[in-house]
This record gives C-alpha cells, sequence and structure tokens, in this order.
C-alpha cells in the first residue's frame, strides 16, 4: 500500500498544485521573533491584526492540539501583462494575483480534499486549512518544508516558478515523512530592493509597509490619503504592485505560465482605464470584480488610488 506521503503528492498533483512539501509540525521561536521585531519597528503601518494571538504564530500546535505535521503547497498563478502600451495617467496596472478569481475560493476546496485524503487514509486524523487567512507563519513553512526561501523582497522564491506562486498550509495530527529545509539562493543579489521606486525595502527580507505601494493601494484605509511621497511614485500602480516581483532573475529565467484558467486576466486586462474607475458605480464595481480579490479592496480604495494616479 502507498504510504500517506505518496497519496498525498499524487493528489496535490492532480489538483493542481505545483510543489508539496512537509515539515515536522513544532515551534517557531526564532521565526516569530524576527517577525515581531518587525512589528515593534513600527514597519506594519497600521495592519494591528497581524500582532494577534502570537502564541498560535509561534506554535501550530496551539491551532491543532496534537499537530504532527505541517503541510505547505504551492499554486502558480503567473500570467503574462499585457498592458505594455497602456498610457501613464490614462491607465492603472493591477497586481498579477488580482487578474482573475479569488484565490481564495480556488485554494481552499483543493486543501480541504487534501485533508479528507489524511482522514480517508487514517479516520483517527484531525487536519486544518490555511491559505493566507489565518495565524500561520506561511512564507515561514514555506522554508522551513523546502518550498523555497524568502527573498530579499520577503517573497518565497522557487526554483521552478519564481515567486509567482499561492501558498497553501495544512496541520494535522498525521506524521508525515518530513522534507529537507529550503537553502537561499539569492546570494549578493540586491535587484529588487534598488528597483522599488520608493525604496521599502530598507534590509534584505524587511519592507517597511508605511513606504510600500502595495499596502498603501490595497491594505491601507479608503479614508487614508496616500502620502505625497509615495503617490508621487505610484509606478503606474493602481491595485498592489509587482515591480520587485517582475524584476527578480529568478522569475526572468524560471516563471511559467499557470495551467488554471481561473486566474487569468478577466476581460483579458491588467490594468484599467483611470476615469472608468473614477466614473465607476458601486453596482458596476460588484458586478465587474464578483468573486475576485480585488472586490475586497472596495471601490472607494480603488477610486482613492486612481485620483492619486491621475496626479501622478
Amino acid at each position: 500500500m502507498d504510504n500517506l506521503k505518496e497519496i498525498l503528492s499524487r493528489k496535490a498533483l492532480d489538483l493542481g498544485f505545483a510543489k508539496v512539501r512537509v515539515a515536522e509540525a513544532s515551534t517557531m521561536s526564532k521565526e516569530y521573533g524576527r517577525l515581531k521585531d518587525w512589528l515593534d519597528s513600527g514597519y506594519s503601518a497600521d495592519m494591528d491584526w497581524m500582532r494577534r494571538s502570537p502564541e498560535k504564530r509561534e506554535d501550530v500546535r496551539r491551532l491543532l492540539p496534537g499537530a504532527k505535521s505541517v503541510i505547505v503547497l504551492a499554486y502558480n498563478y503567473f500570467s503574462e501583462r499585457n498592458d505594455d502600451n497602456a498610457q501613464p495617467g490614462e491607465y492603472g496596472k493591477l497586481s498579477g494575483y488580482g487578474w482573475g478569481d479569488d484565490y481564495h475560493g480556488i485554494i481552499i476546496p483543493k486543501l480541504r480534499q487534501l485533508a479528507s485524503a489524511i482522514k480517508e487514509f487514517n479516520p483517527g486524523s484531525e487536519s486544518r486549512c490555511f491559505n493566507d487567512s489565518g495565524l500561520v507563519m506561511e512564507k515561514q513553512w514555506a522554508e522551513r518544508v523546502g518550498i523555497g526561501w524568502q527573498g530579499k523582497h520577503s517573497i518565497i522564491i522557487t526554483r521552478d516558478y519564481g515567486s509567482w506562486i499561492f501558498l497553501g498550509v495544512i496541520v494535522t495530527t498525521e506524521y508525515i515523512e518530513p522534507d529537507e529545509p529550503a537553502v537561499d539562493r539569492c546570494a549578493g543579489c540586491t535587484i529588487c530592493m534598488d528597483k522599488c521606486p520608493t525604496q521599502a525595502i530598507v534590509k534584505p527580507k524587511i519592507v517597511d509597509a508605511n513606504k510600500c505601494i502595495a499596502y498603501w493601494t490595497i491594505e491601507a484605509r479608503a479614508e487614508s490619503e496616500i502620502p505625497d511621497e509615495i503617490s508621487r511614485k505610484l509606478s503606474g500602480c493602481l491595485f498592489g504592485c509587482d515591480i520587485c516581483q517582475q524584476v527578480c532573475p529568478w522569475n526572468i529565467n524560471y516563471q511559467k505560465p499557470t495551467n488554471d484558467t481561473r486566474l487569468l486576466p478577466r476581460h483579458g486586462e491588467t490594468s484599467l482605464n483611470l476615469n472608468s474607475v473614477l466614473s465607476m458605480t458601486q453596482e458596476e464595481f460588484s458586478e465587474r470584480f464578483r468573486g475576485s480579490t480585488i472586490k475586497r479592496s472596495k471601490l472607494a480604495t480603488l477610486q482613492r488610488n486612481a485620483k492619486a494616479l491621475s496626479c501622478e
């Protein structure tokens, strides 16, 4: 009979995941210490929710008592931009992760299918699934299981797909043979740091959200005015920013198109006309971005960003 790791690997690939690896469930004291230092330095801006339940972030066994293994999966979402001819001041770029359907609705059901496979293998097991929505330190676990390493831009980079991946995590009480951690392969490269328009990557792997275009165009409250020093350097970004990923040699050399058509650009658009955004009604916004990650950002946020870009 096949062992559980082989069963999960085959099923994960059948479900469209690009990579699947495992680590022993244990504490992440060193990794959480770095997160706490980042928070205490004020780099999280007003994302105070990241301070909640530190004991669960540090030890997944507090999320699932009796947890023995952490499974991390990578899901490729890359597709080519098609807005090279978009005129600055007329169009605003969308981050690649927001082009298609909301990835949560794609990945969570797949994770649950894998959790069901574990339950079928051992009916006495328990599992919990996470996809960028819980208290699991996903990037740190991705390093520990060997999915990839954290680049200087703080995003996980894989040798096979670059950094254009979504991460999914399953914490389970079932023991599964662990894999080896990833090795950092960025070496002396600092291209992502050098090319950041706002110099938000203040140290290797340390991003100051107060300076980050992605933070200001996605996470910052709609009523918060984008600071002049940021709005002057938005570089045409309307929702999110992919610049540090676009210039990364690992992406240039190893990115591969996704096989999931749900993640391709809706209406073939990777940027939006700013006047159309500014005149958009709530009804139009809700229809255009139904089931999209962009809808979670709200129309007021998108229009604030469009106004800033119009004046850039």
